[in-house]
């Protein structure tokens, strides 16, 4: 019984090992097929993402099928790569010269790059506001065909021959038909040339007007006209005025840069007015005359665009490299130009008149050159050429600094020296002492006026000061700063020698110290050498 008894106890056991092995068994297969249905996300080494002979096909990661060429995703992306073709072969870049005025600039000021009574060329074109001066223009157009007995189909055909080449000197695409545009063409040169010949020595009179024209006798409206048409976007490409006065003329050789540079020859802001010929290079303009219009031909006249030393455009970014200037450094972390950054984050070249004059930099007008660029820096003193300051003039500024934003090979000679002059003028105490020391003269009412003007003539413009010909005087101008020591000389000669009384309590005051050392000595020296008794 016992031994039954142990049997049944032993097979029991192994009974309970057989069934937990299969629960075991059939818990580890359901584990293995679940894996499989849905496999761990591992991280794939970079190794197995290029091509490895070692490893089989099948392991190898398999390319995505390309898909279909007649997918609606492919075809969508050749219209529009057709569409930039298209685009790129309609944008005339290479002979872009009138632009639009970036709206940065606009909402800075938008007066001063808006025409208020004239509108030359499409993009102010129909303006209700401008649309008062278009039955003169007709007029004027009536005078020139009776003046010289010309047909006008002349010149519209004349027109017509260059319409191509006049949209291609307007940014963007101009909407306007090519009859309105021939149109506008003849009506806006035959309007500039008439007021560009009537200033000219033979005189309004001589064309035919009355003293009392209501354009021609009004100085007001005149210069009016003349501030409207330095404006960047009411430009006339200068071939096409250069055509028509060669109708009028019978001279294939004229050209109205002369003319045009005497018209606008008391908008000049240096010391003398502009030049007519001295700084106008007619052969470079009449090579590139699809890129040159009225204003663009005042910025020549102004800044000479040579390689020469005279030009402005002395020191560039690769001349102060080989002169050992850090950029990675100097701009704008450290170095002689860290200077604080300006409006809109522009750093600036140099401190402003306040801080240079307590270091001891004086200003003096220059006598040696009368043009406005041309400034120097020897021996502490800053020597700046006369700038005359008026309402026209000040649009000039604007309309200056715009054309080279946008016309890269103008340089930044305007830009650059604005920005070098918004730097020196941060108050109407700045422009004081360069008013009284003959190197500012202006009209615009007060100094303070002046140094808001200046303050936005550079914001929202941009500019490299590594590519700016005054940075290499900045830098001396600023080495010269930091000295300590003649921060220390400039504030004791201000302190003392201002003023005479402050001077004369010095004096005195030197003396009594010297006086009171004697008379401490003498007693002294007395004391301790008593004289010897006989």
């Amino acid at each position: 019984m016992v031994v039954v008894f142990n049997k049944l106890v032993f097979d029991k056991e192994l009974l309970s090992w057989y069934f937990i092995t299969l629960k075991l068994k059939e818990t580890i297969e359901a584990n293995l097929r679940k894996s499989q249905a849905k496999p761990i996300a591992r991280t794939i080494p970079l190794g197995l993402y290029k091509y490895n002979p070692v490893l089989k096909p099948a392991l190898m990661p398999q390319p995505l099928p390309p898909p279909p060429l007649d997918s609606t995703w492919i075809i969508s992306i050749l219209r529009k790569l057709e569409q930039a073709r298209k685009y790129e072969a309609s944008s005339p870049w290479e002979t872009l010269s009138i632009y639009r005025v970036p709206k940065s600039l606009r909402d800075v000021d938008h007066t001063v790059y808006t025409p208020t009574i004239v509108s030359l060329g499409p993009y102010h074109r129909g303006r209700r506001s401008l649309r008062g001066m278009d039955p003169h223009k007709w007029r004027f157009l009536h005078h020139a065909l009776t003046r010289t007995g010309h047909d006008v189909r002349l010149y519209l055909d004349a027109a017509r021959s260059l319409e191509d080449r006049a949209r291609a000197c307007y940014e963007a695409p101009i909407s306007i038909s090519s009859d309105a545009f021939v149109e506008s063409l003849v009506l806006d040169a035959i309007f500039a040339l008439e007021l560009f010949r009537g200033v000219s020595p033979e005189g309004f009179q001589r064309l035919g007007y009355s003293p009392k024209d209501p354009i021609f006798g009004d100085r007001n409206i005149i210069l009016s006209l003349k501030t409207d048409m330095i404006m960047l976007e009411n430009q006339l490409p200068l071939f096409v005025l250069d055509r028509i006065l060669a109708l009028q003329l019978g001279n294939e050789y004229s050209r109205s840069a002369p003319l045009a540079l005497r018209f606008f020859d008391d908008l000049a802001f240096n010391e003398e007015h502009l030049p007519s010929t001295a700084y106008f290079d007619p052969l470079y303009n009449a090579g590139s005359s699809e890129s040159l219009h009225c204003l663009d031909m005042i910025h020549r006249s102004l800044v000479p665009r040579s390689k020469s030393a005279s030009s402005p455009r002395r020191s560039s970014r690769d001349q102060l490299l080989a002169r050992g200037v850090n950029f990675a450094l100097t701009w704008p972390c450290s170095g002689d130009f860290g200077l604080p950054v300006g409006d809109m984050g522009r750093l600036r070249l140099i401190h402003c008149v306040a801080e240079l004059r307590e270091a001891g930099i004086e200003f003096r007008r220059s006598q040696k050159s009368d043009q406005f660029w041309d400034i120097k820096f020897k021996d502490g003193v800053l020597y700046i050429p006369r700038l005359i300051i008026e309402d026209g003039t000040k649009i000039l500024f604007h309309n200056l600094i715009a054309l080279e934003q946008r016309h890269l090979e103008c340089g930044n000679q305007i830009t650059s020296y604005f920005s070098f002059m918004d730097d020196l003028i941060n108050s109407e105490a700045d422009v004081r002492y360069l008013h009284d020391k003959g190197i500012i003269d202006h009209g615009l009412g007060s100094n303070g006026a002046v140094a808001d003007m200046f303050n936005r003539l550079c914001r929202e413009v941009v500019i490299d000061p590594s590519d700016c010909y005054l940075s290499e005087l900045s830098e001396q101008v600023n080495r010269y700063y930091k000295n300590k020591w003649n921060t220390w000389r400039a504030s004791f000669t201000h302190k003392y020698f201002s003023n005479p009384w402050v001077f004369i309590s010095l004096i005195a005051a030197i003396s009594l110290l010297l006086l009171s050392a004697g008379q401490t000595f003498y007693t002294a020296y007395a004391y301790y050498k008593p004289k010897k008794s006989n």
